[in-house]
């Protein structure tokens, strides 16, 4: 059996996420005539039409969406087999790609950075910020190696190891307090009373389910891009807002006059570490999900 060029199976992925053969053949640093060749001669090989063309334009037929997906899984393997083989077999040593949201990252880092780089000399990290959605679409595309998200999230296709819990304050400027309902009942919060982040993040979901706020007439239409807007737009005293321990203990309200208080039942959004099904650095993740639980606000021991 002869096997398919590993170089012919990336042109298929590329030219799946470009959708167009210039764009492609320019990524992959061709031209349009070896790529197209290339793919011809790929399925050839594999004897089964991977693309349904008609003269400029193509479309991927079902099987050919498939093959997608498991070259992907191909090349991650072989991407990773590499750099094993770089590391000299040693499972603590390499390039490790890792994605973070923004609403972990800035209070995350250091701690992360001294921690892994004190504990694990010899690995090479390669840091990147961004929403879940692109995380975890570059975690699939084999762009990203391990991802830190706030969960509960569907990642399919990936394992999820959570290594600490995040509890939800209420963050109010003392003027407002007043106005706040005793005992506590958000359903009973003025409307628009409520800021929360842009809908790509996903801390608005988990607040929204944590803490009870059923009701969107409370939530204000004016959602903040960051953590650090929410304070600013909480200390205007106009609303509240909740943020995560996390947040409170790098001290994110040092410059403001807010106070904060516990969200009732134990609100919390769970921090964990998320990784491709068949990846072969598991090993790696566990050591490293065991050097971040101290820095967690509550450790999952």
């Amino acid at each position: 059996m002869k096997w398919p060029n590993l170089k012919h199976l990336h042109y298929l992925v590329v030219l799946h996420e470009e959708q167009h053969f210039n764009r492609a053949a320019q990524r992959c640093f061709v031209s349009q005539s070896t790529l197209s060749t290339a793919i011809q001669n790929l399925e050839e090989q594999l004897g089964c039409q991977l693309l349904e063309r008609d003269h400029k334009t193509f479309i991927f037929t079902a099987l050919g969406l498939e093959m997608v997906e498991r070259c992907k899984t191909l090349l991650n393997g072989a991407s990773e087999l590499v750099d094993y083989a770089h590391s000299a077999g040693n499972w603590q040593a390499g390039k490790l790609k890792l994605g973070i949201i923004p609403t972990i990252a800035p209070f995350l880092l250091e701690g992360l950075i001294g921690t892994l780089g004190e504990a694990l000399p010899d690995l090479s990290l390669q840091l990147q910020e961004n929403t879940t959605a692109n995380l975890l679409r570059e975690l699939h595309g084999g762009e990203l190696d391990l991802l830190i998200l706030a969960l509960p999230m569907e990642t399919p296709g990936c394992k999820q190891m959570v290594i600490g819990h995040d509890p939800f304050h209420l963050v109010a400027h003392p003027d407002m307090l007043s106005l706040l309902p005793s005992p506590m009942d958000f359903s009973a919060l003025p409307k628009d009373s409520v800021f929360l982040l842009q809908q790509e993040h996903c801390m608005t979901g988990h607040a929204v389910s944590a803490c009870g706020l059923k009701h969107k007439e409370q939530v204000s239409a004016l959602a903040a891009s960051s953590l650090f807007t929410l304070v600013q737009l909480a200390n205007s005293r106009l609303g509240l807002t909740f943020l995560p321990e996390l947040a409170l203990k790098s001290d994110i309200l040092q410059h403001s006059a807010l106070v904060s208080f516990p969200a009732e039942d134990k609100a919390y959004r769970e921090i964990g570490l998320v990784w491709r099904n068949g990846t072969t650095r598991v090993r790696l993740f566990r050591r490293i999900a065991e050097l971040l639980q101290p820095l967690m606000p509550k450790a999952v021991l």
